[in-house]
């Protein structure tokens, strides 16, 4: 996929004259139907991302130590021995985490102080021009030096900035110039993984002393609504000469084709070191709408003319649509209503950390729009313009955020320390950069600031509200927030604020709270700015009879339920919050948190390794869980059906399973190795507005709040998203077969899977594909002999590259991993992992190869592309994964981060191993902690010992007991095999010794395997 052009000004300028071209290569140019306009020249915006050298600094802060790079601005320095990198460009995801000195919310990665410095020489044809670095990003606190002058610093990490660059170079074409950056990170500086460095792109521009400005371009469609053409064009020009002059503002429009279909001139006079505005009108017949299935795209081209020569041309992208947030009926898009299906979405990419790359980006928002996905959050910052390109090429609708704080902040080193001195910039530049995409339905000014609660919140929300109008008065501005679960007080901050905003989104309400605003604020729209936040882990099931069950701490195997049933005490499950916002018509819709996995912000765990969240739709390597197709069960129209838990292999035989079927269709028959085990029905219900819409019918349980106990409908009823069956695990296929009228118009099926035999590697990502472009996802999944994927977890996957690429990354979606993303080799999680491939730009087809031990190989060959980073992520990345350590005690599950396996080794009696577990309540929600019928402990050595007994000591008390029986089993070539001539003495008395001797046996594991009717704890493990 050629690389995309940023969703605001598009600029040429002819320099004229041979050697008149920038040193540094173009980028794409514009419409082939109004090329004619303008002669061909070299282009006025160049990429400046190649080239650039990186020293770290310091990793684990923001000082110098030593002063080594005091001199780094200056042109002089040395930098022959920094590394050579091209951006975007991100530090910290090249560093191996670590616990020391990080915290969860970076993912356990460094941030710390880094310089990059680039040399560049200009020709002579510049002498006279405008010339400017543009930057969309830097994390954070950039200070940008040319020559050794500093020429200014730009704090927020998530806006641009432009410095000017003019009378402070070197335009001999011999002189080298000398572009230097210094970037700091200091933790903890975000509430989640935020990367460190240039992240996002480099331009330098340059132009005639007339120009347009910097954002000066604002295209908007005001009849639009009305069914006319109309195209309203306001252009910024800048006079930086000393004289006075009348420019001719011609401005041409071309349609999804490339067809002019309208043009039109104004003449404005323009002092000299001053900015005029011209305001041109145009007319287009019968335009075609921008909407979500057609995203079709015009465009517009402006010709700066001063006597009879064009002196610059810039081009935006802009679309016809209409939309209405109405406090009543809804959102609608041209007139057609609709529910915002939205997620929110940090800004990084799995594996390459925050580095932004347009072909990642498409590969995420495909998987979206897979699951049915119509609207996007840009939690919690202003987005990569990059990213409004691809959306509003898909036909996404965005909500754009400013800040995740105001004045109060929320960490250390967040962006209170700036806002006062920035924020009205800051805002700014997030309004100027996406104002003319179609894809901007809704401008926010924060998420969840405790400001909101606070005295002074009402005139910093007006502060902003302003700076947003006064750019741009066609769309909504509205904030997420957490401080409106309950109607606020008249004359409180939260009310004040409330009356400015167009409309609210509200994170993590109940049905009753929204429900209360509405009724209160009848003038304002609402929807859910985040919902759900249920948490899970792919291929990882546990209490599907429970609507929230605890979460495991033994080391190893921290993980969650993917039944929608993992919650933390602010969240709801997945269909909880898609019927709250199914039944009520007011509500515009909901932004589900979130997406996909994003590094950093781990709940429910806060230890080293888990470095990733558990909130997404899909895991961090952008394998979809079982979430996923329950929001496109609800979201989408197309028959599917799908089978929880995505695992017919790790069972017992015999062993109930609960299996669950989301589907899009009413009708579904189970079938098990040709045996139907039944037909179930999802009734046909009606929102009290007459919206059609697939539920059951029995309690859900799901609302305390309710009499029922039961979130209840506003038409009366009770249900559930999904058909149950349990089932006897039975080796062999289990087929859902989805009927409409006795036809079948889906299925899908699990298979036991025999012994790994090879790797296999695929491109597919659902409802994409591939999507062309640097980056290429490759999912390498171990199989059996017929193919079918083998759930477990490992064996270790090395990836190669051959040909014009290289890995660029790593992921198995396992949440809990103590290896760098940029390793080569990581071990297949539920039998998958994905390897981001980053085509270099050279000639030639690229080879990849996916290898383990005893499997056969997996190859899969791309094709060549010119685009690509010679120096980018994973170039530097190092041979060495993680080896796990041997355990000496291991457990099926610990309820508690305090009463892990190691505590029965430690000698202390007050110590010990302990399945208990407390969930808090929810909103909706009792706490919940029932004791678990069946757990294990374990013992290891590193090599096999002559063992004849093992002793526990068990602690009873009023919540734990003895167990009501145990098995011994130890761990032999064949896999695990129960011990002979098992004797079981008893204790009598809390932490008394019960010993389970059995005939002696030579192993290196030895595995207590009880049933029980209470929580167990064990104060000392022993083997004799």
């Amino acid at each position: 996929m050629p690389e995309e052009e940023p969703s605001g000004l598009r600029r040429r300028v002819v320099l004229g004259g041979a050697g008149a071209a920038v040193a540094v290569s173009a980028v794409a140019p514009v419409a082939r139907a109004a090329e004619a306009l303008t002669p061909p020249g070299p282009a006025r915006e160049s990429d400046f991302t190649t080239g650039w050298r990186f020293a770290l600094a310091n990793p684990d802060g923001v000082t110098d130590p030593g002063g080594r790079f005091a001199d780094a601005p200056k042109p002089g320095f040395d930098d022959s021995k920094w590394q050579l990198v091209d951006v975007p460009h991100d530090w910290s995801i090249e560093l191996p985490p670590t616990a020391k000195g990080t915290h969860s919310g970076s993912g356990f990665f460094r941030g710390g102080l880094g310089w990059y410095r680039k040399t560049f020489t200009l020709p002579p044809a510049l002498d006279g021009k405008r010339v400017s670095v543009e930057f969309d990003g830097v994390y954070s606190d950039a200070h940008v030096y040319l020559n050794g002058e500093l020429l200014g610093n730009h704090p927020y990490a998530y806006t641009g900035f432009a410095f000017d660059l003019t009378g402070r170079l070197h335009t001999d074409g011999r002189t080298p110039n000398v572009l230097a950056v210094r970037a700091t990170n200091p933790l903890p500086s975000s509430r989640w993984y935020s990367g460190s460095g240039i992240y996002r792109r480099v331009r330098l521009v340059v132009t005639e002393p007339v120009h347009v400005a910097r954002h000066g371009t604002f295209v908007t469609t005001p009849d639009i609504a009305a069914g006319r053409g109309t195209v309203r064009v306001t252009t910024d020009v800048v006079n930086d000469s000393g004289a006075a002059v009348t420019t001719q503002v011609r401005t041409t429009v071309t349609d999804p084709a490339g067809r002019v279909v309208a043009t039109g001139s104004t003449t404005v006079a323009v002092p000299g070191g001053r900015t005029a505005t011209a305001v041109t009108g145009l007319r287009v017949e019968r335009p075609q709408l921008w909407s979500f299935g057609t995203p079709r795209l015009y465009r517009l081209r402006t010709d700066v003319v001063v006597a009879g020569r064009v002196l610059d041309t810039t081009t935006a992208d802009f679309g016809f649509r209409y939309t209405e947030f109405h406090p009543d009926n809804g959102f609608s898009l041209n007139g057609v209503p609709t529910k915002l299906r939205g997620v929110n979405l940090h800004s990084s990419q799995g594996a390459l950390g925050a580095v932004v790359d347009p072909a990642a980006m498409e590969h995420q928002m495909r998987l979206m729009l897979a699951m049915g996905v119509n609207a996007l959050r840009t939690a919690h910052n202003p987005p990569d313009p990059q990213l409004v390109t691809v959306c509003e090429r898909l036909g996404i609708v965005m909500m754009v955020e400013a800040f995740d704080c105001w004045r109060t902040g929320k960490l250390e080193y967040d962006y209170h320390r700036d806002f006062d001195e920035w924020s009205g910039r800051d805002i700014a530049e997030m309004v100027h950069a996406a104002k003319n995409s179609p894809a901007v339905v809704l401008w926010s000014i924060g998420n969840e600031v405790p400001d909101a609660s606070m005295a002074g919140g009402p005139e910093i929300a007006a502060g902003l509200i302003a700076a947003v109008r006064a750019i741009d008065p066609t769309r909504p501005i509205v904030m997420g927030s957490d401080r409106y679960r309950g109607v606020p007080a008249p004359g409180s901050p939260q009310d004040l604020i409330m009356k400015q905003l167009d409309g609210l989104g509200v994170n993590y309400n109940t049905a009753q709270s929204i429900d209360g605003l509405h009724e209160r604020y009848p003038d304002k729209f609402f929807f859910e700015s985040e919902s759900s936040s249920e948490t899970s882990t792919r291929g990882v099931y546990q209490d599907p009879d429970l609507l929230n069950t605890g979460e495991n701490h033994t080391p190893g195997k921290r993980a969650t339920s993917s039944y929608d049933n993992n919650l933390a005490s602010w969240t709801f499950s997945g269909e909880y919050s898609l019927k709250k916002d199914r039944d009520r018509k007011f509500c515009q819709g909901q932004f589900l948190w979130s997406g996909q996995d994003y590094l950093g912000e781990p709940t429910p765990y806060d230890v080293f390794p888990v470095k990733t969240s558990f909130f997404g739709a899909v895991d961090s390597a952008g394998l979809p869980k079982d979430a996923f197709h329950l929001f496109r069960s609800q979201w989408t129209t197309a028959p599917m059906v799908h089978l929880t838990p995505m695992d017919w292999t790790n069972h017992r035989p015999g062993e109930p399973v609960a299996v669950w079927v989301y589907s899009t269709v009413d009708t579904v028959e189970l079938v098990l190795n040709g045996k139907s085990l039944g037909t179930k029905k999802f009734d046909r219900k009606t929102t009290v507005d007459g919206r059609p819409y697939l539920e059951t019918s029995e309690p859900s349980g799901d609302d305390k709040n309710d009499p029922s106990g039961s979130y209840t409908s506003p038409n009366g009823s009770t249900g559930k998203l999904h058909l149950t069956w349990t089932v006897p695990f039975e080796p062999g296929t289990l087929t859902a077969i989805a009927r409409t009228g006795g036809r079948e118009v889906a299925r899908d099926e699990l298979v036991t899977a025999g012994p790994p035999r090879a790797v296999k590697l695929s491109v597919d990502a659902p409802g994409g594909g591939v999507v062309p472009g640097a980056m290429t996802f490759v999912t390498a999944s171990v199989v059996d002999a017929r193919g079918v994927v083998v759930p477990g977890d490992g064996p270790l996957l090395r990836f190669t590259v051959s040909g014009p690429g290289r890995v660029a990354g790593v992921d198995n979606g396992r949440q809990e991993l103590a290896q760098s993303y940029q390793e080569p080799t990581i071990p297949a999680f539920k039998g998958q992992a994905v390897a981001v491939v980053a085509a270099t730009g050279g000639r030639g087809r690229i080879t990849v190869t996916a290898s383990a031990p005893g499997l056969a190989p997996g190859k899969l060959t791309l094709p060549g592309t010119s685009l690509g980073q010679r120096n980018g992520p994973g170039a530097r990345a190092a041979d060495t994964p993680v080896v796990p350590a041997v355990s000496t005690a291991d457990a099926s599950y610990s309820g508690a981060p305090d009463t892990l396996p190691a505590a029965m080794l430690d000698g202390n009696p007050a110590t010990g191993w302990s399945n208990l577990y407390v969930k808090q309540a929810t909103s909706t929600l009792a706490a919940v902690s029932r004791p678990r019928p069946e757990d294990w402990v374990s013992l290891s050595w590193p090599s096999a010992q002559r063992i004849g007994a093992v002793t526990a000591n068990f602690v009873v008390d009023a919540k734990l007991a003895l167990p009501v029986a145990a098995e011994v089993a130890c761990r032999t070539a064949r896999g695990w095999e129960p011990v002979r001539n098992l004797r079981i003495t008893w204790g009598t008395g809390s932490n008394d010794p019960t010993s389970f001797a059995f005939d002696p046996v030579v192993t290196t594991e030895v595995r207590v395997t009880m049933t029980a009717r209470s929580f167990l704890r064990i104060s000392a493990l022993l083997a004799r």
